[in-house]
């Protein structure tokens, strides 16, 4: 399945995590009787599979929906995606910026192919890591860019509001392949670029 928004809720599934959500309310000492739980269970249900949709969802797929042969061979840089994501480890947000950036070689794709693919991936549970070189083997695999260049910077909730504790602390990662691992001058353009 190709990059698409998810706008129908599977009942089932729906229904089996709310009664798994209403039983953890209980769990923290809430009534999911009252009547500002009454709804929580199914909005939580429906949320999670929309936070989660990337699973269902082919990266590769979706760059190759839109392959273009052009011979510009020069950086294409698409910086500041918002960036929505939840860490495998606590299932809290992380949330940020992403910078995408690709030397064609022969073959080009659409803009927003590549803010799809961050989504893909973002929509899963993760870790920034992992996130990163996903989004770079992804487009280096179904388009075969001379390389490609992704920086990730985030805020991660599960440090700010619990844990240590630091509301203020970015994280950020980086993957580079081909011309952007090879070149300094090439990986430092792109630095410079997106202001790093």
């Amino acid at each position: 399945m190709a990059y698409q928004k998810l706008e129908r809720y599977d009942e089932e599934t729906t229904r089996e995590i709310a009664g798994h959500v209403k039983a953890i309310l209980g769990l923290l000492g809430e009534d999911s009787a009252r009547e500002g739980l009454l709804k929580t269970p199914e909005r939580v249900a429906k949320s999670l599979q929309f936070l989660t949709q990337g699973y269902a969802q082919d990266g590769e797929q979706i760059v190759r929906s839109a392959i273009f042969d052009e011979k510009y061979r020069q950086m294409v840089l698409v910086k500041d995606i918002e960036l929505f994501s939840m860490c495998e480890h606590h299932m809290l947000p992380f949330f940020g910026k992403v910078h995408v950036a690709y030397i064609p070689d022969g073959k080009i794709t659409g803009l927003s192919k590549i803010a799809r693919v961050v989504d893909t991936f973002a929509r899963r549970l993760q870790v920034q890591e992992r996130l990163t070189v996903q989004i770079r083997d992804c487009i280096q695999d179904s388009l075969h860019p001379l390389g490609v260049a992704v920086v990730i910077e985030a805020m991660h909730t599960c440090m700010s509001m619990r844990g240590v504790e630091k509301s203020n602390a970015i994280t950020t990662t980086s993957a580079f392949s081909g011309a952007f691992l090879k070149s300094e001058k090439t990986r430092n353009e792109f630095l410079q670029l997106i202001g790093k």
